[in-house]
């Protein structure tokens, strides 16, 4: 990372004179970037003996639902209390004058992210299957907690949240088409969003849902068997449709009968392995928890694939018009119509739960 990018990041002396101000001083402090994160940027900061970590948009993006920090620090401090395992929260500003934007300080837990490959402590069969049920028990979780009594009443707009959606998602790959069509259409996209729309369904349930919930997003703690101890990257959290939340995270989700990934660079493989509960135990676990049925199953789970496929096709935009420099992005020439082909064949029941 550049020096010029650090210092469009965090503006050292403001934030310590923030901290200082609302956690009181200390004798010595450190503060790095964490480098893994694709929406909003990560701070470590070590602040005497505490482990803290700063969580702000990206520098130059205006505040959207993408990189709303402070709705993720609300949901994530009213969330404290319950038994969804969430980072304690210690203070959010709205002062562009700290550090050029909003931001929202909270405890570093331990433990890891499983991103690339199992940790050798997990790699047995029994480890692996609680791995699977620690993911689906905290979604089904989330999904059962009472958004009212929390003070997420006004959160989001439950009711037409799937129909939003479809139309979202159908604006974000016009927008991308508009440039990307020049070098190659997607015409199958298209068959699957007016799919889409004509089947969403016609009322869902009503719960708090995160929007983004996956395997790289949440964190087990140190030791055996594997404990899930927080779920990060709330800022697409609203309330809306748990079933969007189930069949986002089953898109990422793989058995051992799938074919190769569409985009390999950002999917991992290992819960292929002996041991891992498939997709249909891992709904019928959800379903068995939250006393609701995955139904539309088909729906849903075209729906998530069709929004990985808005990703990519943005992504592919980006790069041909000069806007980003990430390696991942020319691919997608290739995986967005590969990701497409992927969403016909889960409508017409050619690729099963």
């Amino acid at each position: 990372m550049s020096d010029e990018y650090y210092e469009r990041l965090v503006d050292e002396d403001a934030l310590v004179a923030y901290l200082e101000e609302h956690l009181g001083e200390v004798d010595g402090y450190e503060i790095e970037r964490h480098q893994e994160g694709h929406s909003n940027e990560t701070l470590f900061v070590t602040w005497g003996g505490e482990e803290l970590v700063i969580r702000r948009p990206p520098p130059g993006e205006t505040a959207d639902t993408a990189h709303d920090v402070l709705r993720e620090h609300r949901v994530t401090s009213a969330l404290t209390d319950t038994d969804v395992p969430v980072p304690e929260t210690k203070v959010a500003c709205d002062d562009h004058a700290v550090i050029g934007s909003d931001f929202y300080v909270m405890e570093r837990l331990e433990g890891d992210v499983l991103r690339e490959d199992e940790p050798e402590r997990f790699a047995d069969p029994a480890h692996r299957r609680r791995t699977g049920e620690e993911l689906v028990d905290t979604l089904a979780k989330i999904h059962r907690l009472d958004y009212e009594e929390l003070g997420l009443g006004e959160f989001g707009r439950p009711t037409g949240y799937t129909q939003r959606q479809v139309d979202r998602w159908g604006k974000q790959l016009s927008w991308a088409f508009e440039v990307t069509e020049d070098e190659r259409e997607v015409p199958v996209l298209y068959e699957v969003g007016d799919w889409l729309e004509s089947n969403v369904p016609e009322d869902h349930p009503h719960s708090l849902v995160h929007g983004d919930y996956k395997l790289d997003n949440v964190m087990f703690a140190p030791g055996t068997p594997p404990e899930l101890n927080a779920v990060f990257d709330w800022e697409m959290a609203t309330l809306g449709d748990p079933r969007a939340d189930l069949g986002w995270m089953l898109s990422y989700w793989r058995d051992p009968k799938d074919p190769a990934p569409e985009i390999p660079e950002l999917v991992t493989r290992f819960m292929e392995r002996e041991g891992y509960p498939t997709r249909i135990e891992l709904v019928d676990r959800w379903e068995e928890l939250t006393g609701l049925e995955f139904e539309h199953e088909r729906f849903y789970r075209t729906l998530a694939v069709y929004k990985l496929a808005g990703l990519g096709e943005m992504f592919f935009r980006r790069h041909l018009e000069g806007n980003a420099d990430n390696p991942l992005y020319p691919k997608m020439e290739d995986r967005v119509p590969a990701l497409a082909a992927r969403a016909k064949r889960i409508l017409e029941g050619d690729e099963p739960l």
